[in-house]
């Protein structure tokens, strides 16, 4: 049920979708002046999410920023890179399709090449409300083997449709084979703290290795600090999905 109300939240969170909306109550509501203050909320709600200085200041309160290899320790037993938005498979041409989140993988393989983590753990079941038969971590498990890691060097968790559960999940795997105790998490800025505070209440100490890097530099152009971005609509909806999703966890006890 959690994981139901979760992803059906999801879809109220984005700005493009509240500027719908507005547009839609402004274009067909009788009442002169309420279709007045709907159609400048939709243009202010459509500023305010897309512009480039507003997000960066408030992405930079929530993110965890990224670290060094010079800060990391010599090598650590186990990466784990969480699922989400990484991978998927389209039937109609029978080919994987990679997403924006598949920088946490590609940073994975770079540190597993580099002799900085031993084994990649890859953790996610399907994560999707809709399409349940396409289970990520086995297509990060064949991207993997493609790409000549060996087939001891990859732990596979199949099971977890959330964070808590990957958390909860990669846990008794790691315990139970006994893997050691330097992890790695691997997973986007946004997405760390709850990741984080998740393994840290099953009791699992990991050091976070943040991936999809946010740049927070302010730029003094005038497209940065007055025009409006697309991208961060995006940005704004991951940053409010999380935001409420670590309310909604530490309500749940996951953190």
């Amino acid at each position: 049920m959690f994981f139901v109300v979760s992803k059906i939240l999801g879809y109220f969170l984005s700005p493009v979708l509240w500027v719908f909306l507005l547009l839609l109550y402004g274009m067909f509501n009788r009442n002169r002046k309420r279709r007045k203050i709907a159609l400048i909320s939709s243009v202010v709600v459509l500023y305010l999410f897309s512009n480039s200085f507003i997000v960066g200041h408030l992405v930079k309160a929530w993110d965890v920023d990224g670290i060094s290899y010079s800060q990391l320790d010599a090598s650590y037993e186990v990466g784990i890179v969480l699922g989400g938005t990484t991978i998927s498979y389209e039937k109609t041409i029978d080919r994987k399709i990679y997403h924006g989140n598949i920088d946490r993988l590609l940073q994975a393989v770079e540190l597993y090449k580099s002799g900085r983590i031993s084994k990649i753990m890859v953790t996610g079941g399907s994560g999707n409300l809709i399409y349940r038969d396409v289970n990520e971590s086995a297509l990060l498990h064949e991207f993997l083997k493609i790409i000549d890691v060996p087939e001891e060097d990859i732990i596979v968790e199949a099971f977890a449709d959330n964070t808590h559960e990957n958390a909860e999940f990669c846990k008794n795997i790691l315990k139970q084979n006994d893997y050691g105790d330097k992890v790695l998490l691997i997973t986007s800025s946004l997405h760390m703290r709850r990741a984080k505070a998740c393994f840290d209440k099953e009791g699992l100490e990991v050091t976070a290795f943040s991936t999809n890097l946010i740049s927070h530099d302010i730029r003094w152009n005038v497209e940065y600090l007055l025009l409006p971005d697309v991208i961060n609509f995006k940005i704004w909806e991951a940053m409010m999905h999380e935001t409420i999703g670590y309310m909604a966890y530490r309500m749940a006890g996951y953190v």
